[in-house]
């Protein structure tokens, strides 16, 4: 009996020049880190595979790699064109952006709503050109809520309504659903599910494997301030599931 396929799918949000957070670390990456771990994953032989090639992994219709990563961006910053893209672009690594639809070309105001200054989002012919080099484009709702606080139709919408969003500015279909804050619950993952998406995104930490539910993928969140051997750690040893503290209200942006 062959060994359970494993996969480790990295959760970024912001790359670029930060000064050291002082909250919200998880939401934050240099680029000179970023970078550094990106050079590494290539050097070091890593396979960093589409979000697609890894859902067919993990149901079995083709084998895995060893040491198969792969690489998402929450939001779709700005700063996801201006600086990670170029160093993916370099490497030809894959990944994949879950695009706030309802937000496109405009802040991440979720953010402005605690206090905080949001930062522009990408705008649709940066998304176009992400796409055709290589980059995946998923949904992350219209508005970023926090879904299981929702009413199911408003839910439904917001997981619909995003995925026509974006199918009708990249012409192309959107199979892939990120929950935003990390937030769900079964009857969110079941919208997901009858949207006609393939894949619902958490931030439930560890590897994912072949006995993980398609709509409930566990994350490694990359922090500010992981070097690099904390960066190798994630990948190889932080492998358990481990929900965060109230799973269904992840503090993940």
């Amino acid at each position: 009996m062959g060994s359970i396929p494993r996969i480790s799918i990295l959760m970024y949000h912001q790359v670029g020049i930060f000064r050291r957070p002082a909250a919200h670390r998880a939401t934050f990456c240099h680029v000179r880190r970023f970078r550094t771990q990106m050079a590494w994953l290539k050097r070091a032989g890593y396979h960093v595979i589409s979000l697609t090639e890894a859902l067919r992994g993990l149901k079995g219709e083709i084998p895995l790699p060893s040491h198969s990563v792969v690489l998402t961006f929450d939001d779709g910053y700005r700063n996801f064109y201006e600086h990670a893209y170029p160093v993916l672009r370099e490497l030809g690594f894959p990944a994949t952006v879950f695009m706030v639809a309802g937000l496109i070309g405009t802040n991440a105001r979720w953010i402005d709503e605690d206090g905080r200054q949001g930062a522009p989002l990408m705008e649709p012919d940066q998304l176009l050109e992400i796409r055709a080099g290589g980059i995946e484009i998923g949904s992350h709702t219209v508005t970023h809520p926090r879904l299981s606080r929702l009413a199911v139709s408003e839910a439904q919408r917001e997981i619909t309504d995003s995925k026509a969003i974006l199918e009708s500015v990249l012409g192309t279909p959107v199979v892939h659903f990120c929950y935003p804050y990390g937030d769900f619950d079964q009857r969110v993952a079941d919208l997901v599910r009858e949207a006609g998406y393939e894949s619902g995104l958490t931030c439930i930490r560890g590897a994912a494997t072949g006995e993980d539910s398609l709509f409930l993928l566990p994350r490694k969140a990359v922090s500010y301030g992981d070097s690099l051997i904390g960066y190798l750690w994630k990948l190889h040893i932080k492998n358990k599931k481990k929900n965060p503290p109230g799973a269904a209200k992840a503090p993940f942006m």
